[in-house]
């Protein structure tokens, strides 16, 4: 069909319909590198807890979904539509599966920010750090709903600005998200013991490698928005078809990291009990957790209990600066659970 065309029509073919054809594509081999991950995350982790597991599930219904809807706007497009350009490019704005394609987008990535929020929470167990962070994601989520109007009535200079305010959202959203887990991580250092430093600082790397891809997907997206318009050229479309999926390899590649970071942490501090077996993708009935381990990626838990008893003058209630008192007695403990069911503990 390129070769009957000429002149302004190829350029709109080009730039007005590649970008849907190219993203498309990205959408379905990317599915392909999700089902994958899906099957293995149901492989070697039948422990986890029902909720997760259910989380994991909704998770490939709506990717499965993003890319039966990538497939039809390739058929529709392509097919339907064959030799009436004009029509083809009509259905950016006159077709819900094309114009809600933005919001199909945003509704997956805010389904694995809310998860990687929680993640943060866990870690933290502060609510005034994540609650910042997840309202970033939420206004986000608002101006792609208000952009999405704005499609369907053609407005082209107000899509360009919401979506320039959804994406800058999103992204400056994933840079603090991923800096703030690993701040916390790397705080948890000073409260294990040497041999778990190591875990920590496979997750903390792990955390860049996993938000890295969404993350460039997304500023690449904001880029091309706003240095073509709509009319003149939708390249940003390709990278905003590929990024749902890419936010959906994060996670998953999140939680399927852990099989691998237990094993590797084991053997090198010389714990082969548990490595052999987290290698060969088996998961023993003794090595299952009450609580199933289903949040942090290494089930690293940091308890530290002080007693301390003190001999205070009356006075140094009402002036602190006189004395700090006698501290007679100062007990600390630290329980590090490494894998499965490892703990060591520490007590002086």
């Amino acid at each position: 069909m390129s070769g009957l065309l000429t002149g302004e029509d190829k350029r709109e073919a080009n730039f007005l319909l590649g970008p849907w054809l190219i993203g498309s594509c990205l959408d379905l081999i990317l599915q392909g590198v999700l089902s994958s991950q899906f099957v293995n995350y149901y492989t070697w982790y039948g422990d986890d807890k029902s909720s997760l597991r259910f989380v994991v599930g909704f998770l490939a219904l709506l990717t499965t979904l993003k890319s039966i809807q990538a497939f039809a706007i390739i058929w529709i497009q392509f097919i339907v539509y064959f030799g009436d350009l004009q029509g083809a490019i009509l259905l950016n704005y006159t077709t819900w599966w094309q114009s809600g394609n933005p919001l199909m987008v945003a509704l997956i990535g805010l389904y694995v920010q809310t998860y990687f929020c929680f993640r943060l929470w866990v870690i933290s167990r502060k609510w005034y750090v994540v609650a910042p962070i997840a309202t970033i994601f939420l206004f986000a989520f608002l101006a792609i709903v208000v952009a999405t109007y704005f499609i369907t009535t053609a407005n082209g200079p107000e899509i360009g600005n919401w979506f320039a305010a959804h994406l800058s959202s999103v992204f400056a959203g994933d840079v603090i998200l991923s800096s703030t887990t690993a701040y916390f991580l790397l705080q948890s250092k000073k409260n294990v013991l040497p041999q778990t430093v190591g875990l920590i600082s496979a997750l903390v790397r792990l955390t860049f490698q996993t938000a890295a891809p969404a993350a460039l997907c997304a500023m690449f997206n904001l880029i091309f928005s706003q240095v073509y318009p709509g009319g003149v050229a939708i390249v940003s479309t390709a990278f905003n078809m590929a990024l749902p999926k890419l936010y959906a390899v994060s996670m998953m590649w999140t939680l399927n990291a852990r099989r691998t970071i237990r094993a590797t942490h084991s053997s090198r501090n010389g714990m082969t009990n548990t490595a052999s077996n987290e290698l060969s993708g088996g998961r023993s009935r003794a090595q299952r957790r009450p609580n199933g381990g289903d949040m942090e990626l290494g089930a690293i838990q940091v308890l530290t209990q002080t007693e301390t008893t003190q001999h205070i003058d009356v006075r140094d209630m009402f002036d602190p600066t006189n004395g700090k008192g006698d501290v007679k007695h100062v007990r600390t403990q630290v329980d590090t659970k490494k894998s499965d069911d490892e703990s060591v503990q520490y007590s002086k």
